[in-house]
Order: C-alpha cells, then sequence, then structure tokens
C-alpha cells in the first residue's frame, strides 16, 4: 500500500541542492563596517544612474516595458550589437537559470568547472539535469579538461571568465579552441560578469564569437563596475533562436522600470565606468603586492577582487584571519564553498579599507 502524504513534497533532486548561501554582512559589536565579500564597486553607482532612478519612482504605478527596449538599445549602441540579440534579466543569475530552464532537463548533462560560479550547479539541478564538475588547473580553467568531460548526454558547459573567486581568466584563443571542438547542439554559456576589468590584449568577453556561432551565449551584470546591484539588472547576448526561446518563458515583467531607466542611463556613462575601472587597476596591484609582502599568495587576478592564500605550516588559517579581520570591521569572503578551505576572497574597496585590511593582516601576520 503506498504511503498517504500528509504534505506538498518538492519534485525529486530539488532537495539535493545546496542553497547559495552568500558572504555575511555584519560584525557584530563593530562600530564601522566595510562589506569587501561581495565584489562591489567602491565607487557606487554614476550619479545619471541615481538621477534616472529617482525620475522613474513619479511612476510607480505602471507596469514596466515587458521588452526592456530603452536599456537593450543603450546596451546595443555602447556594444555597436543588434538590440534583437540581447535579453534583459533580474540580474544575470535569473538569465542563467532560464538558459537552464530551456536547454536542460532530466537525463542532460552540465559541464561546470571546480571553482566556477556556484549558481550555475545549482540551476542545473534545479532543471532536474546533472552537474558535471572538471577539475580547474592552478585555479584557471582547463579546455582539455572539459572537452574530455563531454558526452553524448552534455548539453551545455558554463564558464566564468574571469573565474570567481579566482580572477583568473582564459584567452580567447583557448575560447575558441574549445568552442570548435564542442558539438553544434551544446550551448557555450560565457559569464562574463568581470568583463570591464579585464585589461589584456589576448582577452574577450564573447561578443565576436556569438556574433558567428549559433551555439554560445554571453551574459553580463550592472552589479559589478556599473554599480547596480541592488537593482539587479543582467543582460546576455545570444543568436535570435535563443532569444526567441528564452522569451517565451520569461516573466512578462522581469525588471523594474527604475531598473530599466537607471542601467541605461548606467550604460551611457562610459566615463564613470572607465574611472571606476582605472581605480580599480591601481588598487589591485597594489593588494597583490602587500599582500604577498606579507608571506601570503595571491592568485593573479583580472578582476575587481583578490583571491588571497594563507600559509599551510605556521597555523595561521583563513579562519582565523576572517575572525580577526570581521573584529576589526572588515569583512571578507570565504570561500571553502568554492574549494578553497585556507583562502579569502577581498574586493578592492575604499582607499581607507584596502589600507586598514592591509595594516590588519599585518598584525596577524606578526609582521607589525
Amino acid at each position: 500500500m503506498t504511503a498517504q502524504k500528509t504534505k506538498p513534497a518538492p519534485r525529486p533532486g530539488v532537495m539535493d541542492i545546496a542553497a547559495y548561501v552568500p558572504g555575511k554582512e555584519h560584525a557584530p559589536g563593530v562600530a564601522r563596517v566595510f562589506k569587501l565579500s561581495a565584489n562591489e564597486t567602491p565607487l557606487g553607482p554614476s550619479p545619471r544612474a541615481i538621477e534616472a532612478f529617482r525620475a522613474a519612482a513619479g511612476q510607480l504605478e505602471r507596469y514596466p516595458d515587458g521588452q526592456a527596449k530603452e536599456l537593450r538599445e543603450a546596451i546595443a549602441s555602447t556594444f555597436r550589437l543588434n538590440a534583437a540579440n540581447i535579453l534583459c534579466g533580474n540580474g544575470s543569475d535569473e538569465l542563467l537559470g532560464l538558459l537552464c530552464h530551456v536547454y536542460l532537463g532530466p537525463g542532460d548533462e552540465g559541464i561546470v568547472t571546480e571553482h566556477g560560479f556556484l549558481v550555475y550547479k545549482i540551476q542545473i539541478m534545479a532543471a532536474g539535469a546533472t552537474p558535471v564538475t572538471v577539475k580547474e588547473r592552478d585555479c584557471r580553467v582547463d579546455v582539455d579538461a572539459i572537452l574530455a568531460a563531454v558526452t553524448d548526454r552534455t548539453r551545455a558547459v558554463f564558464i566564468a571568465n574571469p573565474g570567481n573567486p579566482t580572477g583568473t581568466y582564459v584567452p580567447v584563443a583557448e575560447i575558441r579552441r574549445l568552442h570548435a571542438a564542442l558539438p553544434p547542439h551544446v550551448l557555450l554559456v560565457l559569464d562574463a560578469a568581470y568583463a570591464e576589468y579585464v585589461r589584456r590584449n589576448d582577452y574577450e568577453a564573447g561578443l565576436e564569437l556569438v556574433s558567428s556561432c549559433q551555439n554560445v551565449v554571453m551574459t553580463r551584470t550592472f552589479s559589478k563596475a556599473y554599480g547596480l546591484a541592488a537593482l539587479r539588472l543582467g543582460w546576455l547576448y545570444a543568436p535570435e533562436h535563443v532569444i526567441d526561446a528564452l522569451d517565451r518563458v520569461r516573466g512578462p515583467f522581469n525588471i523594474s522600470a527604475p531598473g530599466i531607466a537607471a542601467g541605461a542611463a548606467a550604460m551611457r556613462d562610459q566615463a564613470f565606468i572607465e574611472q571606476a575601472v582605472a581605480y580599480n587597476a591601481l588598487w589591485i596591484g597594489r593588494l597583490a603586492e602587500a599582500f604577498e609582502a606579507l608571506g601570503l599568495r595571491v592568485t593573479p587576478s583580472v578582476a575587481n577582487f583578490v583571491l588571497i592564500h594563507f600559509p599551510e605550516e605556521d597555523g595561521r588559517r583563513a579562519a582565523d584571519a576572517d575572525a580577526f579581520l570581521t573584529a576589526r570591521g572588515y569583512i571578507l569572503r570565504a570561500v571553502r564553498s568554492y574549494g578553497f578551505d585556507n583562502a579569502l576572497r577581498m574586493s578592492v574597496g575604499p582607499e581607507e579599507a584596502n589600507l586598514g585590511v592591509i595594516d590588519a593582516l599585518r598584525e596577524f601576520m606578526g609582521r607589525a
């Protein structure tokens, strides 16, 4: 006899998903806190974006434009793209979820890398598919390892480029080699959330590849360099057949009118973005140099954060450093869930915070 069910039950597999846990935001008992755990820009958003957001507040009773035309056209104009190949979403997280929902299902596999963004695995499993995790090499995506993991069940490959929390990147030649070796029905998803910060001649975010291929999608966000994390805005660039499929399941008003207005204004203010990128370029090198001088190892980063590895031999563990820093008002990101048991990720912050962390870690490492 079948046991009687006493309450609704999630479908099989849902309760196997490890929920995403964001970094901590508070330091109890500390008067002043610097949150350096979420890769937010210390410069905030463009003043033009703030002005546009406030202007939109006068019509909150109206539904937003379901096609986000103003935002898509601002993106298209900035990057010289066809607006028909752009889809906007409630953060790039929503768009990644839509891709999994539309292109993956039970029996399918989605490939992710060892230290890749945790949302990929969550959304693959939410779609009923199976995530396949491949090893990275020295905190870098290994194209050969990905290709070795491709099977008849593979339907998508997800790559964060640059990676989070590593800050490393895959050169364009390697991305193109990967794509050339993938079956044409396998979707290659390039998550370029930190693309604005990269200053390398051998890097491409994915625009060129999407424009010439039928199985490549690039996702981007307004939460990092554009300083609009609170509004949850993202966009993707994809072949029109992908846009058509996603549009059929996307919520009809998935981003707010203030978000559309602020995002468009931020996109048009590229001079402000250049300021944010220049500030980041100044500090990313200074932080790495300062930490390495303390005997810490730093993974070379092209993004707006550094991954700091603590020495195994002298007992100074990342967890102890995390507690030490938190007590002084500096909140960094523990990255055990990403496979780094003895490391912390630090976002580039305001000058005062950056210098404060350097001084605090100098004391923690006994170099004061």
